[in-house]
C-alpha cells in the first residue's frame, strides 16, 4: 500500500493523539450540547414567568426584579451574572451566576430580597 503523499486519507493515518484530541473535543461538543438542550426553556415558559411576575409586582406581592438585583448582584463578587427565573408559586426568584466553569444559583424570597439558600 503507498503511504506517500497519494495515499487516501483513512483514520489509521491519522496519529493517535490527534485521534484522541478530536475525540475528546466531539465528547465535549455533545455533552454540552445535550445540557443546552435540556435545561433550555421555551420562550412561552418564560413568557408566563414574565407575566407571573408582573402580575405579582403589581399587586404588590413582590420586589421589581432590578430591586432584587441590586441586592444580590453586588454581593457576587467576580461572578458574571447570566439572568434570572421566577417561580410564581413560591414567590423566589433563582439568580444563576458563573464564576469560571462553576455555574451557581441564588434563591431569593421575591417579597423580601433575602436569600433563602446558594448552591454551586
Amino acid at each position: 500500500m503507498n503511504k506517500g503523499r497519494d495515499a487516501p486519507f483513512t483514520l489509521g493515518s491519522m496519529r493517535w493523539g490527534y485521534r484522541v484530541g478530536m475525540l475528546l473535543r466531539n465528547s465535549v461538543f455533545i455533552a454540552l450540547s445535550a445540557i443546552a438542550l435540556l435545561t433550555a426553556i421555551p420562550s412561552e415558559a418564560r413568557r408566563g414567568e414574565q407575566d407571573d411576575a408582573r402580575q405579582d409586582m403589581v399587586a404588590g406581592r413582590i420586589k421589581r426584579l432590578p430591586e432584587i438585583e441590586a441586592i444580590i448582584v453586588p454581593r457576587m463578587r467576580g461572578m458574571q451574572y447570566l439572568g434570572p427565573e421566577y417561580d410564581p408559586a413560591a414567590q423566589v426568584y433563582r439568580l444563576k451566576f458563573i464564576n469560571g466553569s462553576r455555574v451557581i444559583f441564588v434563591d431569593v424570597d421575591a417579597r423580601t430580597g433575602n436569600i433563602i439558600r446558594q448552591r454551586g
